[in-house]
C-alpha cells in the first residue's frame, strides 16, 4: 500500500475583513489553480449614533449572513498592530473579538495578519503606502479600478494573503 498525498481541493474560497467599528471593509476571492479572482466586496457601517453593544451586533450578524452567502473556506483578518489614538483601538479590538466569536461560531479556520505581513505580500515592501497596496490589489484582481472606501481595498488585500497561504487545517 502506497502512502498518498492527502487531496486539496482545486478551488477555494476566502472572505478577508478589515476590522472597524464605524466601516469594516469586506472582500471575497476564490484561488483556483493558482489564479486569484474578485467573488464579492464591501463594507459594513454602523451608525455613531447608536450604542457601542448594538454597532457590535450589526457587524456579528452582517459577518454571519457574509459567511452563509459565500460558504469560504478560511477566513482571514487583519490584527490590530497599533493605533495611535487609544479609544480607536479599543472599538477596533471589540469589533474583531465580534468577527472571531462569528469565525468561531461557523467553525472555519482563520488567518490573521499584521499591516505588515500584508504590504509584504501584497507588494513586497513591508512599507507601502496605502495607493500602493490598492493598485497591486486592482492588478492582482485585474479590476477595473482601485476598490473604494480604503477598508475595501483592505480587506480585499488580506484576502488576497490567505489565498496565498497554505490551506490551514481546522483543528
Amino acid at each position: 500500500m502506497k502512502n498518498e498525498e492527502p487531496t486539496h481541493p482545486t478551488s477555494r474560497i476566502i472572505l478577508g475583513l478589515d476590522p472597524g467599528t464605524a466601516t469594516t471593509g469586506f472582500g471575497v476571492v476564490k484561488k483556483e489553480q493558482g489564479d486569484i479572482s474578485l467573488v464579492d466586496c464591501g463594507y459594513i457601517t454602523t451608525p455613531s449614533t447608536d450604542s457601542a453593544s448594538d454597532r457590535l451586533l450589526v457587524i456579528g450578524r452582517a459577518i454571519e449572513k457574509l459567511i452563509k452567502t459565500h460558504r469560504p473556506d478560511v477566513v482571514a483578518v487583519e490584527k490590530l498592530f497599533f493605533a495611535k489614538n487609544q479609544t480607536t483601538a479599543m472599538s477596533v479590538s471589540q469589533s474583531r473579538g465580534v468577527i472571531l466569536a462569528s469565525i468561531a461560531r461557523q467553525k472555519l479556520p482563520l488567518l490573521e495578519y499584521t499591516p505588515l505581513q500584508v504590504k509584504q505580500t501584497i507588494t513586497g515592501y513591508g512599507r507601502a503606502d496605502k495607493q500602493q497596496i490598492q493598485r497591486m490589489v486592482k492588478a492582482l484582481l485585474k479590476l477595473e479600478q482601485v476598490p473604494k472606501p480604503d477598508d475595501v481595498a483592505d480587506a480585499l488585500a488580506v484576502a488576497i494573503c490567505g489565498a496565498y497561504e497554505k490551506a490551514p487545517v481546522l483543528q
